[in-house]
């Protein structure tokens, strides 16, 4: 699943280590994250939303439809 967590982060002025502590996860947890390698239950991904400031989780996770 493609994300917009990278830019976002950023865009805060968040380190990787300041996301992963404020969704209490690991840094590596965003890395993996943040390079696409790993896709967040439902609860994680409605935390780093939160965190990101976005009110949808569409602002910050992109579905790719696979059929």
């Amino acid at each position: 699943m493609k994300n917009n967590i990278r830019v976002l982060r950023e865009n805060l002025g968040l380190t990787q280590e300041e996301l992963a502590e404020k969704v209490q996860v690991t840094r590596q947890t965003i890395i993996a994250l943040e390079k696409g390698r790993y896709n967040p239950s439902l609860e994680l991904a409605y935390r780093i939303t939160k965190a990101l400031k976005k009110e949808h989780i569409e602002d910050v996770f992109i579905f790719e439809d696979q059929s």
